[in-house]
């Protein structure tokens, strides 16, 4: 990867999204629905709030788009046709179990792409919509002008649920979402207090704790000044928090909801427009091909009998899996999809339970989110691939249930021997544990966690489960 695209997000913030999509975009099916409809609901209202200003959205592009539950909304509700993008080719998969359980007849294209260097022509798109994506940049205004990029002169492009931050906060620590919660951080919250002790919104501390890092350095003057930099006109929609009677009495009384915006944050809904008069044509669909561009080279694409897509430049091939092209630069892709390698123990691939030793129950879950318990101790091998000093990684996740019997989950990894260190978890959820390993051939790992529970009839001693155990280059 170049400096200039570390500088934008950092390959190791890629790869915790490609993990974090694959495992939780539809790991718990029922409650990932009834977000994503509540999020449709949310987005669409905006959308017809803006519809004059924003007109037809044919082509459109979702950038960030997770499993893709947002451009299925505009593909069937809106009648609207384009492309839904995000980094995680797994995460877009699901859209076949969207489509299903929501009885759609309509799908976008699904391209794995990357938004600091989308795979699209330059002025092609008429729409562009981004939610709860560009703060997990380091630098924003690269990601607006690689939007800027694509779309097409007097397209539109809308961004949404990105934070604000908030004058009235002392930012001690990143808050988790209200169900992990402890009882006296639930009570400030119900009062509207906490957020004047956390850095920034409710949640963002799962993401970060996952290694995905959150830019949320944004007054809403600063959004402003940067969307009237790049764009010609512009439509704002401000969520403003009012939890309880802390935040109440200030919004009340802020004046405006401009100033209220201003010291209490939220999060912003803006709908953009580019300079410039829109092409009298666009070309079909059926014939997506035309809108993309190579990732190696930025030369066409020529779409196979088969579906699978080849640069006529270079030769790059993105086949066609699952409905879902993964266009992304060589380099990035060997290491973002690595597959079943020596260096890898993926609970979501099949042949990985070659390199497991003792201590292993049998695999639980479904597509990406498949684990399997440990007790106290259990074993696995591993083998070098690159001669780059390497990281351990651990992703998994505690119960609940551990926190009756302890006030944290310890979690240590021994490697050839030697103690990694011990890292202490205060709540229930998803974790990962990395540290740096020794340059060797071979790594015989072993994973300690206290405290053990039993969760009758289950008759099993269990600590946590783990969905991945692998090697990673250091940064």
């Amino acid at each position: 990867m170049s400096k200039s695209s570390e500088s934008v997000q950092a390959f190791s913030v890629k790869r915790a999204e490609v993990e974090f999509h694959n495992f939780a975009a539809l790991g718990e099916l029922e409650r990932a629905l009834s977000v994503y409809h509540h999020e449709n609901v949310n987005r669409g209202m905006i959308i017809r709030n803006h519809a004059d200003f924003i007109g037809p959205m044919t082509p459109f592009l979702e950038v960030g788009a997770n499993a893709g539950h947002t451009s299925y909304m505009l593909a069937n509700e809106f009648g609207q046709g384009g492309f839904a993008l995000d980094i995680s080719a797994d995460a877009l998969k699901q859209g076949r179990a969207l489509m299903d359980h929501w009885n759609l007849t309509n799908a976008p294209v699904r391209i794995a792409g990357d938004a600091a260097r989308l795979p699209f022509r330059d002025g092609s798109l008429r729409f562009v919509m981004t939610y709860q994506t560009l703060s997990q940049f380091m630098d924003i205004e690269k990601i607006f002008l690689e939007i800027k990029r694509v779309l097409a002169p007097g397209g539109v492009f809308l961004l949404a649920e990105e934070p604000l931050l908030r004058k009235l906060s002392l930012r001690l620590y990143r808050a988790p979402y209200y169900n992990l919660m402890k009882p006296w951080e639930k009570k400030l919250f119900d009062w509207g207090l906490l957020g004047y002790l956390v850095k920034d919104v409710i949640g963002a501390h799962q993401e970060e704790s996952f290694g995905i890092r959150q830019n949320h350095s944004m007054y809403l003057q600063d959004w402003d000044a940067l969307i009237n930099k790049h764009f010609a006109a512009r439509e704002y929609e401000l969520f403003v928090p009012e939890r309880g009677w802390g935040e109440r009495v200030v919004k009340q009384n802020a004046g405006s909801s401009w100033k209220a915006a201003h010291l209490l944050g939220g999060t912003l809904a803006a709908i953009c427009r580019k300079a410039g008069e829109l092409p009298a044509h666009f070309p079909d669909l059926s014939n997506y091909e035309a809108y993309l561009r190579c990732p190696d080279c930025s030369g066409d694409f020529r779409r196979e009998t088969n579906g699978d897509l080849t640069c006529t430049a270079c030769g790059y091939a993105a086949p066609l899996e699952d409905g879902t092209h993964t266009v992304i630069a060589s380099a990035e892709r060997t290491e973002l999809y690595p597959g079943d390698r020596a260096d890898i123990i993926d609970m979501s691939l099949e042949g990985h339970e070659k390199k497991l030793g003792s201590g292993w129950y049998d695999i639980q879950g479904s597509g990406g989110a498949q684990y399997r318990w440990v007790g106290g101790e259990a074993t696995a091998k591993l083998r070098q691939v690159h001669t780059m000093p390497q990281r351990l990684r651990l992703r998994g996740h505690i119960h609940k249930l551990s926190f009756d019997h302890a006030k944290a989950v310890r979690i240590e990894a021994v490697v050839n021997g030697q103690s990694l260190g011990v890292h202490e978890y205060t709540r229930p959820d998803l974790f990962v544990y990395e540290r740096d390993v020794p340059g060797t051939a071979e790594y015989d790992v072993v994973i300690r966690s206290t405290p053990t529970f039993r969760c009758p009839p289950d008759q099993r001693d269990l600590a946590v489960s783990i969905s991945t155990v692998r090697l990673i280059p250091r940064e």
